[in-house]
């Protein structure tokens, strides 16, 4: 029997129990109508009652004559007899009543069929659900394998919605020239045949996380006005081997049905990692889902105008299959936005909010050296989060300083230093800013504060005067020097130091090692490159390697970037001694208001060798 046509059997099983049970328990609606015991006595003492059936306390009795209860009529009644009454049976026997004792408990048939009945039934029903599910097992047509593989497709859908252009994404100028190419094509591809030309089969966008990838496909898209179909790398894997595939298969069949039209596949590198490089063996779902991905590929016809995009930040480990021409044939690099860029980003964010005149977006993209779009969009949030917190109509330079502290540092928190440990994370902070503002290949320092906030005590914040695509040996060793600037200002005014410069010596270590092993920047090393730490391929831990490097060079190795530690120390130490009186003064400019900003931070160390005023002249500050 198919399982679609088997419905009926769980209705004529419940059928049957109801039956049954109404047989044994006899019919509810034919039931004699219930009596007071104290009224049926009087009927029995007045000789109306003709006979009765006892089965324990229950009493069902036949009356002599039509009697009236609760004003109807009836001829049989139902009663219960109280606990311990030895009048009752006595008055039934001098009034001549026809006495029938039953058992109390029930017969063996309806004990059986109130124990093994409902086993019966739940047997029953799990036999027809378990054939119900073997058969839905199956891969055919309506089986729960093509179920399974079809239960995303709304996913593939063409988006909806306020189409999204390039004017929207600000920045990116370079990888908007590459990705326009595209767009020309699918919008005219007549003129680019008639030269011979092919539409590039797929367009991998690699970059940071929150730089835009998604945004920008989604911009191809509303640019080249065609549908566009999105779906994240992690929802191709399933647990039944086999479902990924046919959600490529589905996917790509469905976009060719649409063409012109954009296929996007957002962290491509879930499916698209290097197969037989993993611990799963040569056949599990996630290859056999790659393997159908580059079929797909290879399968479109040249003059199908469908273009894959997929982004990802691991280019790296991606399958070279997936790489090659043919394939993924243009690779569009969408890297951490310059100054221009993030100015031009913040105004795209900042767009329909109400600003204070003192904000001043130049500077807040100055100061956000390293932030990507989504940082960028997140500062403008919590900027406009702050003013709505204090009340206020308008945001304030001040709501962004806030915003930025809380984005970089975290929240202040509650926990408050007492007057020893305040002295010394001022003079710590306080040595970090004089090296920094008197090392003209440092970072200019912008700001010095010691409000307690995330996991620091204290910050002194640095940012390039412009953008550094490059660093050179000089600029790595002033970085050395601001890091260990705080241990020196310790010993110098406090001659002991803490353990609030155990996060400068890591950082300070890890760029040595770099400059050793990496850079060849040292004279013993040589202008070689050695992997002196790998990454871990599962736990993304760092840890040392046999990677052929002999133990005497990573002894030297280590003794050279313990050699640059040192340097920059005495470096360091001689630059504050030097300037021991502005350093002594923003130590306790810190001890009393916690926090400096730029314009002071001038007052008190004046201008420096190489800082004729120009950083900071626009910075995060209340004006």
């Amino acid at each position: 029997m198919p399982a679609r046509t088997g419905w009926w059997l769980p209705l004529v099983l419940i059928a049957a129990t109801l039956a049954v049970s109404r047989l044994l328990a006899g019919d509810p609606a034919e039931a004699p109508p219930a009596v007071d015991y104290s009224v049926v006595y009087g009927w029995v003492a007045a000789g109306d009652v003709k006979s009765v059936e006892l089965r324990g306390d229950d009493v069902t009795g036949t009356l002599a004559r039509n009697l009236e209860w609760d004003g109807k009529p009836i001829e049989r009644f139902t009663t219960r007899v109280p606990p311990r009454d030895e009048t009752w049976l006595p008055l039934l026997h001098e009034h001549g009543v026809q006495i029938r004792a039953l058992s109390a408990e029930p017969s063996p048939a309806a004990r059986f069929m109130v124990s093994v009945l409902p086993w019966v039934l739940f047997i029953a029903l799990w036999l027809w659900l378990s054939r119900r599910a073997l058969s839905t097992l199956k891969s055919g047509p309506g089986g729960l394998a093509a179920r399974i593989a079809g239960a995303r497709g709304k996913r593939f859908e063409a988006s909806g919605g306020q189409k999204v252009r390039f004017d929207d994404v600000a920045g990116l100028r370079e990888a908007k020239r590459d990705l326009r190419e595209v767009v020309d094509f699918l919008k005219q591809p007549e003129r680019f045949r008639q030269l011979g030309a092919r539409v590039p089969r797929g367009v991998l966008l690699v970059g940071p996380p929150g730089t835009g990838k998604t945004l920008l496909a989604r911009a191809v898209a509303g640019e080249a006005e065609v549908p566009f179909f999105s779906i994240s790398g992690a929802e191709f894997i399933e647990l039944f081997v086999g479902v990924g595939a046919s959600r490529v298969r589905e996917l790509f069949a469905e976009a060719k049905r649409s063409a012109p039209a954009i296929v996007f596949i957002d962290e491509i590198d879930a499916v698209g990692r290097s197969r037989g490089a993993g611990m799963g063996g040569g056949h599990d779902e996630r290859e056999q889902t790659l393997n159908q991905l580059l079929s797909e590929m290879d399968g479109f016809d040249r003059d199908a105008l469908t273009v894959v995009l997929a982004a990802t930040n691991r280019p790296d480990v991606l399958d070279p299959a997936l790489l090659r021409p043919g394939r993924f044939d243009r690779r569009v690099m969408v890297d951490r936005p310059e100054l221009a860029a993030r100015e031009s980003i913040l105004k795209v964010h900042a767009r329909g909010k109400p600003l204070a005149p003192d904000v001043d977006l130049r500077a807040v993209a100055e100061a956000t050296a390293g932030f990507v779009g989504a940082d960028l969009a997140n500062l403008v949030n919590e900027a406009a989060l702050g003013a709505g917190r204090r009340g206020a109509q308008q945001i304030a330079a001040s709501d962004f300083l806030a915003a930025y502290d809380k984005v970089v540092l975290g929240n202040p928190r509650d926990a408050k230093l007492d007057a020893a440990e305040k002295r010394r994370v001022a003079v710590h902070e306080a040595g970090h800013a004089v090296v920094a503002w008197f090392t003209p290949e440092a970072e200019p320092p912008r700001r010095v504060s010691i409000i307690p906030r995330g996991m620091s005590l204290g910050v002194t914040h640095q940012a390039p005067a412009e953008d550094r695509h490059l660093a050179t040996r000089r600029q790595l060793e002033a970085k050395l020097d601001v890091l260990l600037a705080g241990y020196a200002s310790e010993l110098l005014l406090l001659a002991d130091v803490s353990t609030g410069a155990q996060s400068d010596l890591e950082r300070g270590s890890g760029l040595a090692a770099k400059m050793v092993a990496n850079y060849g920047m040292s004279e013993a090393i040589g202008p070689a490159y050695y992997e002196h730490h790998a990454e871990h391929p599962f736990l993304g831990q760092r840890l040392a390697t046999d990677s052929g490097v002999s133990e005497a060079t990573l002894q030297l190795i280590d003794s050279e970037a313990r050699g640059l530690l040192a340097a920059a120390l005495e470096r360091a130490s001689a630059k504050l001694v030097e300037h021991r009186s502005a350093l002594e003064q923003l130590a306790r400019e810190l001890e009393a208001g916690e926090s400096v900003e730029h314009p002071r931070l001038r007052e008190l160390l004046g201008d420096a060798a190489g800082r004729p005023g120009s950083p900071g002249e626009h910075v995060l500050h209340t004006r």
